[in-house]
C-alpha cells in the first residue's frame, strides 16, 4: 500500500528531528575546535563526523522534506528550483542563493574523496549551521501545522 501525504510527511518530520539532534551534537562538539590555531588527527573525526551530518541533513532537508512539502500541499512537481521557490514563497527560507550554497557545500562534501581540503569544508560548515538550524526550525513548524490542521479520523 502506497503512503498517503500525511504519513509522508509525518516520516519525513520524524527523520529531520532526528538528524537535527545528530547535528546539533556535532556541531557543539565541534565549537572548541573552531578556535584551534591547527587541528590535530584527533579533530579529523569530529569534523567528518559533522560535516557527514551536515551533508545528509541538507539532502533530507531539500531533497526530501521541501518536496514533500508540496506534494502535501498539491503543488505540482517541478524541478529542484522549483521546490526551494517555493519553500522561499513560504518563508521557510531566507532565500534560494542561501540553500543554493548550502547545497553546493552539500555536493562538495559528498564527491570530494579525499578530503584534502577538510579544514576549508569544516568552516564553511560552521559558518552554514545555525541557517541550517533556523530553517530546520521554520521548516518543522509548518509541517507540524499542516498535521494539526488535519481532522481525526473517525471510527
Amino acid at each position: 500500500m502506497k503512503p498517503t501525504a500525511q504519513n509522508l510527511l509525518e516520516a519525513t518530520l520524524q527523520d529531520l528531528h532526528s538528524l537535527e539532534g545528530g547535528l546539533r551534537r556535532s556541531y557543539e562538539l565541534c565549537l572548541p575546535v573552531v578556535n584551534k590555531s591547527s587541528l590535530q588527527p584527533e579533530d579529523d573525526d569530529t569534523i567528518e563526523t559533522l560535516t557527514s551530518r551536515y551533508a545528509r541533513t541538507i539532502d533530507r532537508l531539500v531533497r526530501k522534506m521541501f518536496r514533500t512539502l508540496d506534494a502535501f500541499e498539491l503543488e505540482t512537481s517541478g524541478s529542484l528550483l522549483d521546490v526551494v521557490l517555493r519553500a522561499e514563497k513560504r518563508g521557510l527560507i531566507s532565500s534560494s542563493e542561501q540553500v543554493r550554497l548550502m547545497t553546493e557545500l552539500r555536493n562538495e562534501i559528498v564527491h570530494d574523496y579525499t578530503h584534502s581540503n577538510l579544514e576549508d569544508l569544516f568552516s564553511d560548515v560552521m559558518e552554514y549551521t545555525p541557517a541550517v538550524f533556523e530553517i530546520l526550525e521554520k521548516t518543522q513548524g509548518h509541517a507540524q501545522k499542516l498535521l494539526d490542521k488535519i481532522p481525526p479520523m473517525s471510527a
